[in-house]
């Protein structure tokens, strides 16, 4: 195969691929990861504010397959990073997705009212007590990552941004690569956008494949990059993961790049940081 389905990254092996299931509620939530277990996803990615982590919870418990098998992100809602507030809300995930511990831990968005430092250490304390493998954090521009550095001692490891063709995101890339971390990309159909993109469909009729499973392998081919596509279709979630058996050339690569444009970014709410780009335009989500 062109590429292996994992990245490795201090001392762990990310799936480059999951299912996102921002929006997945009740059952159509616990098939959705029961059916993507099933077809061989390892990477499930929720948060709080999703209100499904018992759904996440019930198919991975349900499924038969070894939780140390199984890469699980949750993020922490915004209201819940006071210290001793996120301790807290982490014990009530845990418990809803019925483990001692996840792989990954986020912030889900930056926070002004409480010093970033101490946001940084409420995760610090949480991952000293085992119920997370590794932290990091979620819509964070470059200026606050570099102020985790230079603030902080800890170890963060990811960035989980929205990422797509159409939106650049290269400051966050170079950031993330210089730094030995590793970047997430939630919104990586753009919505659908991309499955009727003229340029991804012309790619994708030379690899026999589909657009949306050529905007995944580009995000995948590049360096410390993994992509969680959220799919409620069974077609939809099996389309997705059938992007290991080929390759895009680098032409196609910088092809697919090309695509971004100021006005890509589509989650913009009004919590937003200052973003790296700030010529775009977008619809709050």
């Amino acid at each position: 195969m062109p590429q292996s389905h994992t990245l490795a990254l201090r001392n762990a092996e990310i799936p480059r691929l999951g299912l996102g299931t921002w929006k997945l509620q009740g059952l159509f939530c616990t098939q959705s990861v029961s059916k993507a277990l099933e077809i061989g996803y390892r990477h499930i990615d929720t948060a709080q504010i999703y209100e499904n982590e018992s759904e996440v919870g019930q198919a991975i418990a349900e499924s038969g397959i070894r939780r140390s098998e199984i890469f699980l992100t949750t993020k922490i809602w915004i209201d819940n990073v006071a210290t001793g507030a996120a301790q807290k809300s982490v014990e009530e995930s845990l418990r809803k997705l019925k483990t001692d511990y996840v792989d990954l831990l986020l912030l889900h968005w930056p926070v002004k009212s409480i010093p970033l430092h101490k946001q940084i250490r409420a995760l610090q304390t949480i991952q000293d007590w085992g119920m997370t493998k590794m932290i990091g954090v979620s819509n964070y521009p470059t200026a606050l990552l570099q102020k985790i550095i230079d603030d902080t001692d800890a170890e963060i490891v990811c960035n989980q941004v929205e990422y797509h063709p159409f939106l650049n995101q290269k400051p966050v890339l170079d950031f993330t690569q210089r730094h030995n971390m590793f970047v997430t990309a939630y919104c990586p159909l753009a919505r659908g956008l991309v499955r009727s993109n003229p340029t991804l469909l012309n790619i994708a009729g030379h690899h026999g494949k589909s657009a949306g499973q050529v905007a995944l392998r580009w995000l995948i081919q590049q360096d410390n990059v993994v992509a969680i596509p959220k799919a409620e279709n069974p077609l939809h979630i099996d389309d997705n993961y059938h992007i290991f058996d080929f390759e895009l050339s680098k032409e196609e690569m910088a092809e697919i790049s090309a695509l971004a444009h100021p006005e890509g970014r589509i989650v913009n709410p009004e919590w937003s940081p200052k973003w790296d780009e700030e010529n775009s335009t977008s619809q709050a989500a």
